[in-house]
Order: structure tokens, then sequence, then C-alpha cells
């Protein structure tokens, strides 16, 4: 198997590495990351300027690593391009959780919706990240056994997934979609300028079945997703009255 590994938060992330790393255990994978971190960029493609690749400074052991400067979405097309009969994009491992509402600007799931734009297998993955780095050899196992079962299914072509701190089993999850933690917060600089923060706020409880709940209860949550964004049900409605 061809695996190509990106992320969003740059080719200097230990998240990326500590991905690549699992990945290397079931084929051969080329990492293409961007040279710097790409957080909340969903998928902007860059249009405007030509794009340039260079070896990584990081150290990939086995395998060759570029660095790309561009958004993750570019880093998928580009080394879909550059090395042939890529079967599987992995993006991440995602030093913040990918959950919910957070999926709409989310640069991790862009670079697996990049690859299923593309016919190809994407897989986000991402974990929680707080004050410190997330313990990324202890989730290793966890991670590890997710993409066992992940990889074998062969008409999973989108699917987004999120690690508590210390998992106890995997759920198959939907997204959560009632509530949203982007919140604009008001400051002002040492220079008597105001500036805004754009930032989350608690959420409730989730819904029990959703990737917010899974994660609240220390689950692996995997939500398959789809690229067709047509509300089916509006869309008959409309059709019925007209």
């Amino acid at each position: 198997m061809r695996i190509l590994v990106t992320n969003d938060d740059g080719i200097y992330s230990p998240g990326i590495a500590a991905l690549a790393k699992i990945a290397s255990r079931f084929g051969e994978v080329l990492v293409v990351a961007p040279d710097v971190e790409q957080s909340s960029m969903g998928h902007a493609i860059t249009a405007s300027r030509p794009l340039f690749y260079k070896k990584s400074p990081v150290t990939f052991e086995g395998m060759e690593a570029y660095r790309v400067n561009g958004t993750p979405a570019d880093c998928v097309a580009l080394g879909t391009h550059m090395w042939a009969d890529i079967e599987v994009v992995l993006s991440g491992i995602n030093m913040g959780l990918n959950l919910g509402n957070g999926m709409w600007h989310s640069g991790t799931l862009a670079a697996a919706k990049q690859a299923a734009l593309l016919g190809l297998r994407g897989i986000a993955l991402s974990t929680v990240a707080g004050k410190t780095e997330p313990d990324f050899e202890s989730l290793a196992p966890y991670v590890e056994r997710t993409l066992s079962r992940l990889l074998e299914m062969k008409t999973a072509n989108l699917l987004n997934v999120n690690f508590p701190p210390t998992p106890k089993g995997i759920k198959w999850t939907r997204q959560s979609v009632r509530f949203y933690d982007g919140k604009i917060v008001p400051g002002m600089d040492p220079m008597g300028r105001k500036h805004y923060w754009f930032t989350v706020i608690p959420l409730e409880p989730a819904e029990e079945g959703t990737d917010r709940w899974a994660i609240e209860n220390e689950y692996v949550s995997v939500t398959p997703l789809r690229l067709d964004l047509t509300d089916e049900s509006q869309l008959k409605e409309m059709i019925d009255q007209s």
C-alpha cells in the first residue's frame, strides 16, 4: 500500500512524525506537509502563486519527506502528482480535536477531503491538545489499532477520526451539529489598538452517538463523511412544492 501522510500543523509537528511512523507499518509512506502551520485553513487551495516543494528539514527515517509552501489541500494535490499510485491519504495527527461543526474549517480534514475529491481514500486523525503536547507514544497502540481496521475498509472513502487521551474503545459516530463553539473575543494590544480573537467556548454535553459524545466518554470517534452536501429532504420538499 502506498500512503501519503500530511497535516495542517506543519512539517515540524510531532503529530505527523508519530503518524508517519505508525503508517509505515502498513505500507510505503511519502510525507508531504506545509512548511508552516496551516491550522483552521479549511479547504483553501493556492491559485494565485506557484507552489514549491523542498526536502524536509526533519528526518523521517526510511521515508521521503517534503515541505510545501501551501495549504494541506495543496500538499495532497502536489503529493499525489509527484508520487504515482497513492492509495490512501492520512492527515494528522492533529494537535486539537476536529469535532462537530469544527469540521467545516479544519485543515486536517480538508486534506482528507482533497484525497476524496481526487478519487482516493482520505482519513483525518486528531487528538486532544491542551497546555502540553499530546502523548503520542502512549496513543500509538490505539492509532495503529484504528488504522488496521479502517485501511481494510476499501469502500470508506472519507473518515474523520478523533482520539481521547486514554481511549477505552472505538465507536462509529455521526457529526454533532447541535452547537457551534466559535466565538469572537475583543481585546486591546499594548499600543491601545482594538484586536479580536476567534476562539472557542465550552459546549454543553453532546447527544449520544455523536463524535463529541464519544470523546467525552473516552472512546475513539470514527465518523464516515461524504462530499455531497445536498440536503435531500429539503430538496424533495422543494421539488414536491414546485
